[in-house]
């Protein structure tokens, strides 16, 4: 969808230069009808000089004419070939100066946390370059030691949906749909997603390993144990056998 330039200076020329009714102009600028009154009644854009969107190729003559004789017509803006596409960031993404000290600590966080992400992509999310992660990844960063890992959302660097989106996607380039174990799926699927999850059951180390044996009697159905007696009569326990083969007293 094509976008218009300079909205208020466009809805400026409308007012003063067309029969244009209210709700139209702002229905093409995107203002709410009321603003538009009040740049007629000079309580809004006081001083904005209007901007001709015939001259500058966003409307022709025919529409502006067809708008003043019908109420509903609606003003579309014209199909610009060489603007498709402006609407898109190019290149990384902007930091202020104020935060750009804190773009190490979310890039140490991230290459914890997240190893599965690539290096196009951290750069995307935080606005940084590939060498200064992969400084931090080789951990020859001239300030390695003093870097502390933080949460890129907690410094304002990008937003909790950003972040998600890049680690859901990530993850099902990676490993599809499957979901890991329940210390390394937090790594693979979004923060709502895991959040959402179920922790696993996880045996004591002390007893690791002794899962693969069976508490029951189930193994000693087919035979019977020779190594287990008779000891409900107290008689019978302390008359064990001496070495010649006769009872002791």
């Amino acid at each position: 969808m094509t976008k218009l330039l300079h909205p208020k200076a466009t809805a400026v020329w409308l007012v003063d230069n067309t029969t244009i009714s209210f709700k139209q102009i702002a229905d093409f600028v995107g203002m709410h009808e009321l603003e538009v009154q009040g740049i007629a009644d000079g309580d809004v854009a006081a001083g904005v000089k209007g901007f001709d969107p015939v001259t500058n190729h966003q409307l022709d003559q025919e529409d502006i004419d067809n708008a003043q004789d019908n109420p509903a017509f609606k003003l579309v803006v014209k199909f610009n070939a060489a603007a498709a596409g402006e609407d898109k960031r190019r290149g990384p993404r902007y930091t202020p100066l104020s935060k750009r000290q804190d773009r190490p600590a979310s890039i140490l966080w991230l290459v914890k946390f997240h190893p599965e992400l690539t290096d196009g992509q951290i750069s995307k999310l935080v606005g940084t370059t590939k060498p200064t992660i992969q400084a931090i990844r080789e951990r020859t960063h001239w300030n390695i030691s003093n870097i502390q890992p933080i949460d890129p959302v907690a410094l304002g660097l990008c937003k909790q949906s950003e972040l998600d989106a890049v680690v859901q996607k990530a993850a099902s380039k990676n490993v599809g749909d499957a979901v890991m174990s329940d210390d390394e799926r937090r790594k693979l699927v979004s923060t709502e997603q895991s959040l959402g999850m179920e922790a696993e059951p996880k045996i004591p180390t002390a007893i690791e390993g002794l899962e693969t044996f069976s508490l029951s009697d189930d193994d000693d159905e087919d035979g019977e144990d020779t190594t287990k007696g008779d000891f409900s009569d107290a008689d019978s326990f302390f008359n064990l056998p001496s070495g010649d083969g006769e009872e002791q007293p």
